[in-house]
């Protein structure tokens, strides 16, 4: 089950534009970082620990499973 998981985050088709991949790993590095100062409030530490992880793997492997979601439902994201 978990090794399921483990290929489910890091498979699929890279479907992020190389900017997009380097804001995602400067973001979620930063994110994370943060979350390793002392604060008071242990919950909002972890939370921002995680989403920075998820942030930071995402640029990593390239794949943004929510992006790939809204593709295959035939909704383009707005392009400006």
């Amino acid at each position: 089950m978990a090794s399921d998981l483990i290929h489910d985050v890091f498979s699929g088709e890279r479907n992020l534009t190389t900017k997009e991949r380097t804001i995602s790993v400067v973001l979620g590095l930063g994110l994370a970082a943060a979350a390793a100062q002392p604060r008071p409030n242990k919950f909002l530490s972890l939370a921002a620990l995680v989403a920075g992880s998820l942030l930071a793997i995402r640029g990593a492997t390239g794949h943004c499973a929510a992006k790939s979601l809204m593709n295959d439902s035939g909704h383009s994201p707005a392009r400006i």
